[in-house]
C-alpha cells in the first residue's frame, strides 16, 4: 500500500492540489487496497512483526463532500495490523498531529501489558506530537479485533483500523475468501460541535421524535387511558421512547470500509465458495443491525474468540463488537450487506458479487422502534422513578431492590441493590427489578420472521482455562441523566469516583451490570476477558458487552495482568460525558 504523506489542517485548506482527489469518486481520497479493491482482500496481506503507523490530517471525500479525517497512514479506516498468536511484535506509532495535546493507538480486545495498552492518563501519557511511541508485546491471541485513537475525539474523525490476529494452529474452520468489514459513522461536524449540541439538547439530532398522529395510532391500539398514562409516566421522567441514538443520520454518513452507501464498497466471490466476513464495528455512537437478504450467515466467532456456530439472519453489533460469520452463496448474482442503524435514521451497504460493479437490491429502512415502560425495565414506574426532580424519592424513600429470582442470573445473592446518594443529579432513574435480558434480540428485532442472534446463542469453543470457582462478587451500576447529558457508573461521573474500582490479580471475580439507563450502553473492559454467563456450559468470551436497558447481566473475570486498566462506555460521548473509571489489579 502506497504511503500518503500527512499534511497540518492548515495546509491542507489552503492547497488547491486537494481537488485533484475529486477527479473519480471511487479513487477520490486514499483507501487501503483491501477497502477499495474488490479482488483484494485481507488474505493477500501476510502476517508481520512490525509496524510503523503515523497518525496525521488526511483529505477525506464521501459522495463528493470534502472533509478531513484523522487518519492512520493516510487511510480511513487505517491500514490492515496482521499479525500472528506466538509473535513477539512492534508497532511505532508517530503522531503527526500538531495541534492537539496528544494522540493514542488502543488495541481493542487485545492482552498486553498495560503500559502498553495506550490510554493517555492511565497506563502512559500519550503520544505528543512530532513523538513515536514503541508499543510492543507478546502476542496471545487469535481472531477479529480493531485498534483506534483513546485520545478525546479521534475515533470519530478517522482514527481506527482492522486488526487481525492468525492462530498458531490453524483456523477451526475453512473458507475460500476473506473480507474484513469495518462499520463506523462520519459526521462533516466538528466532533465538539457534535458534544456540544447533545450537551445542550440531548435529542438535538432525533428527527423520528413522536407526533399527534403517533398519539392516534396508539389510542387505537392500546386505548386512550392507557396512551395517555404512557404519555405522561414518559413526560415524568422528561424522556423520549424515541431516543435511541443520541447521534443520528441527521448528521451521520454511515460507512463501510470508508464507503458510503452511494460508493457501494464490493467484495468478490465464485458461486459455491465460503466466504468469511469479519463485521467490526468502529464506530463512534451507532449500533448497528447486520443482514444479508437472501444469504444465511452463520456465526463463527464473537469479539475475536470462536464460538459453536449459530445460523442466523440477523444480528445487532454493538459499537466496538466484532462477529465473524461464514457465507456460503451459490448463485450467481449480487447480495447485499445491509448495516441499518438501530434507530432507522440510515444505513449502510455493501455488495457481495460475483463481479465489480454489480448491485443487488436495497432494503428499506424499517419503522424506528418506540420503547415502552416495561422495555427499560420501569413497569413499576413509581417505586423505581427518581425523577428528574427527584421528589418520587428524597433521601432513601425509594423501595431496596430485592435480590433477583430469576433462576438464570446466577450467585447467591444477585446484584447487590443500588441506591443514590444524597447528591442525585447524575441518576435520572434507578430500576428496582432488572431482568435477565440474554435471550432478547434488542428492540426492533426478533418480528420480522427472522432468526436473530442472541447473547443466549453464544457458546464458547475456546478453552475454559479459568477456575470455575468464584471467590468474590461485585456490582457495577450503569446510571445516567439524560436529560442533563450526564452519564457514570454507580452515579458517579470519572471526575468524581474518590479512586479506582479494584480488582485482586488472578482472583476469579464475578460482576454483575446493572444497567438503570433507558438506552443500550457497550461496556467495555481492558486487559482481562469477560466471561458472560448466559446459562452455557462454556461460557463464551467478550471484550464489550452491549447492555440493554433495565438488564442485570454477570460475567466471571479472572485479572491476569497488573496495573491500571480503562472500564467504560464505548459510546464516544457518553464516555467522554462520565461514564468511564478505572479497574486497578493489584
Amino acid at each position: 500500500m502506497s504511503r500518503i504523506n500527512t499534511i497540518s489542517r492548515r495546509d491542507f485548506i489552503r492547497s488547491t492540489a486537494a481537488g485533484l482527489f475529486l477527479a473519480n469518486l471511487r479513487l477520490n481520497w486514499p483507501l487501503p487496497a483491501w477497502a477499495a479493491t474488490a479482488d483484494q482482500g485481507i488474505t493477500a496481506a501476510s502476517a508481520s512483526r512490525r509496524y510503523d503507523l503515523s497518525i496525521g490530517y488526511a483529505p477525506f471525500t464521501i459522495d463528493g463532500r470534502q472533509g478531513t479525517a484523522t487518519a492512520i497512514n493516510g487511510t480511513v479506516p487505517g491500514p490492515l495490523v496482521h499479525l500472528r498468536e506466538g509473535d513477539d511484535i512492534v508497532l511505532n506509532v508517530t503522531n503527526h498531529l500538531m495541534d492537539v495535546h496528544h494522540s493514542s493507538i488502543h488495541w481493542h480486545g487485545i492482552l498486553v501489558p498495560f503500559r502498553m495498552d495506550g490510554v493517555p492518563g492511565i497506563n502512559f501519557n500519550g503520544i505528543q506530537p512530532g513523538e513515536t511511541y514503541e508499543y510492543h508485546y507478546h502476542v496471545k491471541q487469535a481472531g477479529t479485533y480493531w485498534y483506534h485513537s483513546h485520545s478525546r475525539f479521534q475515533e470519530q474523525t478517522g482514527a481506527y483500523g482492522p486488526l487481525i490476529i492468525d492462530p498458531k494452529d490453524g483456523e477451526p474452520f475453512e473458507y475460500d475468501r476473506d473480507y474484513a468489514v469495518v462499520l463506523s459513522d462520519w459526521s462533516f461536524e466538528n466532533p465538539e460541535t457534535i458534544f456540544r449540541h447533545v450537551n445542550l439538547e440531548g435529542h438535538y439530532y432525533n428527527f423520528q421524535r413522536r407526533t399527534v398522529w403517533d398519539f392516534f395510532d396508539d389510542v387505537g391500539e392500546r386505548g386512550f387511558a392507557n396512551t395517555v398514562a404512557d404519555r405522561l409516566a414518559w413526560g415524568r421522567m422528561r424522556m423520549s421512547p424515541v431516543d435511541l441514538l443520541d447521534v443520528t443520520g441527521a448528521t451521520y454518513t454511515y460507512l463501510m470500509n470508508g464507503h458510503s452507501p452511494a460508493m457501494n464498497w464490493t467484495a468478490i466471490f465464485n458461486p459455491g465458495e465460503t466466504v468469511r466476513l469479519r463485521f467490526i464495528n468502529a464506530s463512534a455512537m451507532t449500533n448497528y443491525d447486520v443482514r444479508i437478504p437472501d444469504l444465511e450467515m452463520e456465526v463463527v466467532m464473537a469479539d475475536g474468540k470462536t464460538v459453536r456456530p449459530v445460523p442466523v439472519d440477523e444480528f445487532r453489533i454493538g459499537v466496538a463488537e466484532t462477529y465473524d460469520v461464514l457465507v456460503r452463496p451459490r448463485q450467481d448474482r449480487a447480495f447485499t450487506l445491509f448495516a441499518e442503524a438501530l434507530d432507522r435514521s440510515g444505513y449502510t451497504r455493501g455488495t457481495l458479487a460475483p463481479e465489480p460493479g454489480m448491485q443487488a437490491a436495497v432494503p428499506g429502512l424499517r419503522r424506528r422502534p418506540v420503547r415502552r415502560l416495561d422495555d427499560i425495565g420501569m413497569g413499576g414506574m413509581d417505586d423505581s422513578l427518581l425523577g428528574m426532580n427527584h421528589e418520587k424519592m428524597g433521601h432513601g424513600g425509594m423501595k431496596k431492590m430485592k435480590p433477583s429470582q430469576d433462576p438464570r442470573i446466577p450467585g447467591p445473592n444477585g446484584p447487590t441493590p443500588f441506591t443514590p446518594k444524597k447528591s442525585k443529579s447524575n441518576v435520572a432513574m434507578v430500576v428496582k427489578n432488572p431482568r435477565y435480558r440474554l435471550d432478547e434480540p434488542g428492540i426492533g428485532l426478533g418480528d420480522d420472521g427472522w432468526r436473530v442472534l442472541t447473547y443466549q446463542d453464544l457458546i464458547s469453543t475456546e478453552p475454559q482455562k479459568y477456575s470455575e470457582t468464584v471467590d468474590r462478587e461485585m456490582t457495577i451500576n450503569i446510571t445516567a441523566n439524560m436529560g442533563r447529558y450526564m452519564f457514570s457508573f454507580d452515579g458517579k461521573k470519572f471526575t468524581q469516583h474518590p479512586g479506582p474500582y479494584l480488582f485482586r490479580h488472578n482472583e476469579r471475580l464475578r460482576l454483575f451490570l446493572v444497567n438503570h439507563t433507558m438506552m443500550e450502553h457497550p461496556i467495555h473492559l481492558h486487559g482481562m476477558w469477560m466471561q458472560l454467563e448466559n446459562g452455557a456450559a462454556e461460557l463464551p468470551f467478550k471484550h464489550t458487552l452491549l447492555t440493554k436497558p433495565g438488564e442485570v447481566l454477570s460475567v466471571r473475570i479472572t485479572p491476569i495482568e497488573k496495573g491500571d486498566w480503562a472500564f467504560h462506555c464505548h459510546l464516544l460521548y457518553h464516555m467522554e460525558a462520565g461514564m468511564f473509571q478505572v479497574v486497578r489489579v493489584a
